[in-house]
């Protein structure tokens, strides 16, 4: 198996997404690991809103999470009754009117919201740890728009993906609008955010991992490629895929072969079923 010249001329775009809805400007979402911003209300300085019952059961269940204050609605209590007294958390009862006043317009809440803190950093070094046992990273290169990231951190969970790795800058808020798309994901998988995320592939390259860029144009399809047990699968923004330095750090490019009548796939799509074929092809080795 011979790994992609560097710096060669064979790149495009990846199955290019769709560009979605730009994030609300009132989205009470904030990053973590590391210690993440936070654009909408907030129960204290530092702090931010999950809602929606799997992202706030998962988090209550989560040891890294500290948690502060949990509102829950008569109607939603019993969701998180258990998880709570496990926690040893107050469950603070509210109407919904309040509840809306509390989160921003719109949020779907189910009737719960907690006041948590981002989680702790989390290094790259403490993916693969293990250099002889398989594993399946994901990375993401500016996809900003948090209902997309959920999404995908839904799929990675369920698909076995050991952590994830995005730019710290113009990647989605990883706060509420993220966490309940995550369904509860956001508290399960380990998220490293990192200054460089060409340099951080590289640093993973000399580790032992084949990078793998989707990309429209990439000569090969995705399931042709001959790969190892430990693989980066790298996808690109919503709007303009792989930035040029990632599309160069990754050994291969490869596509995801759709009708020609569709230009492209929304990202947190072509994630599922990228993750899918690798995971496939992993169960049957």
């Amino acid at each position: 198996m011979t790994r992609r010249p560097r710096n060669t001329p064979d790149r495009g775009r990846q199955n290019r997404p769709s560009s979605p809805a730009r994030p609300r400007p009132d989205e009470a979402a904030a990053r973590h690991r590391p210690a993440g911003r936070q654009r909408g209300a907030a129960p204290a300085p530092g702090r931010l809103w999950l809602y929606g019952q799997h992202a706030v059961v998962a988090a209550l269940r989560n040891p890294d999470r500290t948690c502060h204050r949990l509102l829950a609605t008569e109607a939603a209590l019993p969701l998180v009754e258990e998880a709570a007294r496990a926690r040893g958390l107050a469950v603070e009862t509210v109407s919904p009117e309040r509840l809306a006043q509390i989160l921003p317009p719109d949020t779907p809440h189910q009737g719960l919201a907690l006041g948590v803190e981002p989680l702790p950093e989390c290094s790259p070094d403490e993916l693969g740890r293990d250099p002889a046992a398989p594993s399946l990273v994901l990375a993401l290169d500016q996809v900003n728009d948090p209902r997309n990231l959920g999404a995908i951190l839904r799929t990675a969970a369920a698909l076995g993906v050991e952590g994830v790795i995005l730019p710290q800058r113009r990647s989605a808020e990883l706060g509420g609008a993220c966490a309940k798309a995550a369904s509860g994901a956001l508290d399960l998988l380990p998220i490293v955010e990192v200054v460089n995320l060409a340099r951080t592939l590289g640093e993973l390259k000399e580790r032992g991992y084949w990078l793998v860029g989707l990309d429209a144009a990439g000569p090969q399809r995705l399931e042709e490629l001959d790969l190892p047990s430990r693989v980066v699968l790298v996808l690109g923004s919503e709007g303009e895929g792989l930035r040029r330095l990632v599309a160069d750090a990754c050994d291969f490019l490869a596509r995801l072969e759709i009708d020609p009548r569709m230009e492209s796939l929304n990202v947190s799509v072509a994630a599922g079923i990228a993750l899918y074929v690798l995971a496939r092809r992993r169960a049957a080795s």
